[in-house]
């Protein structure tokens, strides 16, 4: 087989576009920025919701909080404010520090939050403890419902890849319900965008033989292309 026909084969990671990457990169050839607005409003059709407000979970779910706001109509806010002197929680080693680190990382708005009905979006959910910890937060400044939107599917599989994901034990998906997972991390409702829709928010020809979507539906490729090793968010 050709150098050429490996390149076809190749399948990209899809969590590049969902998390990994930061929004002003363009990776595979497609901004990551507006990849994640159109899963932000393909969200809102997938799972519409009456919201008093848009909130994002900084900084990797505002875009995707952008689009389901245009989508919706509902107006967008900075519910959480994050601190850039915090870094990626997810890294540490176990779980109770992971919690202290999303205490020190996001603070509430109170006056944002407050007796209103909230939509808080976030790029992935993947053990739900910190969601969790951020519906307790949101919930303890006041806010009267919580409605939480998933811009990736639910993460039922390990990635053998170089992504350090979780064993498949940790992975909340791949054991609760979607019922069961909004009870766990306190939302009143709950719901992931669909597979299909992600793809779609590529916006490309052959999204489902261009992206590896392992993680989602455990159908693992054989030639992955990612660009780094990399952690997985709670």
């Amino acid at each position: 087989m050709s150098s050429a026909d490996d390149a076809k084969k190749c399948s990209q990671c899809i969590f590049e576009h969902v998390y990994f990457a930061r929004p002003d990169s363009n990776m595979f050839g497609f901004s990551v920025y507006e990849t994640r607005v159109r899963s932000g409003r393909i969200l809102a059709q997938e799972h519409p919701v009456q919201g008093d407000v848009v909130i994002p979970v900084p900084d990797s779910g505002i875009a995707t909080a952008i689009g389901f706001s245009e989508q919706s109509g509902i107006p967008f806010a900075m519910g959480l404010i994050r601190s850039h002197y915090v870094g990626r929680t997810f890294i540490e080693p176990s779980q109770s520090i992971r919690s202290f680190g999303v205490k020190l990382k996001l603070s509430p708005v109170a006056d944002i939050l407050r007796g209103k009905s909230v939509v808080v979006v976030d790029d992935s959910l993947v053990r739900g403890t910190t969601s969790r910890k951020i519906m307790e937060m949101i919930r303890g400044a006041g806010a009267r419902e919580i409605h939480l939107r998933i811009g990736a599917p639910p993460v039922t599989h390990s990635c053998f890849y170089g992504i350090d994901t979780p064993t498949r034990e940790e992975l909340i998906a791949s054991s609760k319900s979607v019922e069961e997972t909004a009870r766990f991390v306190m939302c009143d409702t709950l719901g992931y965008i669909s597979r299909e829709g992600l793809l779609r928010s590529v916006n490309c020809e052959n999204p489902k033989e261009r992206f590896c979507t392992a993680c989602f539906d455990g159908n693992y490729p054989e030639n992955p292309l990612m660009t780094v090793p990399l952690a997985v968010p709670d």
